[in-house]
């Protein structure tokens, strides 16, 4: 039997883990108590030592900054939660199972996270992940309420493998934002476990969640380890059924496992964009591209008359002004960064010259699809 194919039978306690992880940090703060359930006494954590060791605590009912939701405490719990469950190959609905570097997994994603942890820790380099946007619809969650009979067969709706009801998360729901945020939080908390120090997340999201979602990551990930917002222009036409404005963009959201360490890659800038810089008055810093000198939200002190060197006098266009001052603009002229066009009598304009900075774009794709994980395996080949 291959080691894929071992039954490893339960994941690991994450509440162990924490609590070995905290007292190897304290080991002063150790105490021992007996399981309830099964009698046997355990290593704990003696709060009141722990406090006394780290000193002022927030508790209580002191303020503090937070954010919370009813049903916060349950998630927590789900993500630490161990299960009793395994990853199981599917070879025959497989390709090249032995050489292929990749795999496709199928399940409950919060299982397969878990399953994944046990050992892919500290060693995902990259995670994308689309998730329902909570607009009503795309979202389904257990339906935990007792029905009687009639009531369960008489609603309509999709079914779980264990015959439970899946119930759309519309706006009517008393926990519409809460039942989201319970479901996407343990599936954060597991998959930041599964990033290598360098690694980084890159999270769909639209206006719905959005708030939301960069409160979690702000919580989960840290808000100093936060890269990013990117603004993803979704369609080029206007919704004609937008009842105020009509949205033309998604987010996608881009946090860091350890912002220090991570290194995005860049690709070269194409030739339509390097030709745009050229040296045409032959400045010894190299090509350039000239760039407008005006800018908008007048002030006074960046409104003054320019005399260009064909001795023709001009004054900022109409609403705008310069985009420095008088004394910064002589220095640039001195400098030889300002063009006045061809013959000396042009808008003067600032030039922006090609440097290193502008030789690289970073290369980001748009989001494809949901992001799938998984309790059964089928390895195929990429094309």
């Amino acid at each position: 039997m291959s080691d894929i194919e071992k039954i490893h039978g339960i994941t690991p306690d994450l509440t162990r883990e924490n609590v070995d992880r905290l007292l190897a940090l304290f080991p002063d703060v150790a105490t021992e108590i007996t399981d309830p359930k099964t009698g046997r006494t355990e290593r704990a954590v003696d709060f009141d030592a722990l406090k006394e060791r780290l000193g002022d605590v927030a508790e209580g009912n002191r303020e503090r900054y937070q954010f919370t939701w009813p049903g916060k405490r349950e998630a927590k719990r789900l993500a630490r939660e161990p299960i009793a469950k395994t990853l199981r190959p599917v070879k025959e609905r497989s390709k090249d199972w032995d050489t292929t570097k990749n795999l496709y997994i199928e399940g409950d994603n919060l299982d397969a996270l878990k399953l994944l942890r046990e050992n892919y820790a500290g060693k995902v380099k990259l995670i994308y992940i689309d998730p329902p946007y909570n607009t009503g619809h795309d979202f389904v969650y257990d339906d935990d309420f007792s029905q009687t009979q009639d009531e369960f067969s008489s609603e309509s709706g999709e079914y779980n493998e264990d015959g439970g009801r899946l119930v759309a998360n519309t706006e009517s729901n008393g926990r519409f934002h809460s039942d989201w945020c319970s479901m996407i939080y343990p599936r954060l908390l597991l998959a930041r476990d599964l990033l290598t120090s360098d690694g980084a997340i890159f999270i769909s999201i639209d206006d719905n969640e959005y708030l939301n979602m960069r409160a979690l990551c702000n919580e989960i990930f840290g808000a100093a380890n936060f890269v990013a917002s990117i603004v993803w222009q979704k369609t080029l036409t206007r919704r004609n059924d937008a009842q105020q404005i009509s949205t033309a963009h998604d987010y996608v959201l881009v946090f860091a496992k350890q912002l220090s360490s991570l290194k995005i890659q860049h690709e070269p800038v194409g030739e339509k964009q390097r030709a745009t810089y050229t040296n045409r008055d032959n400045d010894p810093r190299g090509d350039w591209l000239a760039v407008p000198f005006h800018a908008p939200n007048i002030r006074p002190n960046l409104t003054y008359p320019i005399v260009l060197p064909s001795g023709r006098e001009v004054i900022p266009p109409k609403g705008r002004c310069w985009s420095t001052s008088k004394d910064n603009f002589d220095a640039l002229v001195a400098d030889g960064r300002i063009w006045f066009g061809k013959d000396g009598d042009g808008m003067p304009q600032r030039k922006k010259y090609w440097g290193k900075e502008n030789r690289m774009r970073v290369l980001f794709l748009g989001p494809g699809g949901h992001m799938n994980l998984p309790v059964r395996i089928v390895r195929r080949r990429r094309n």
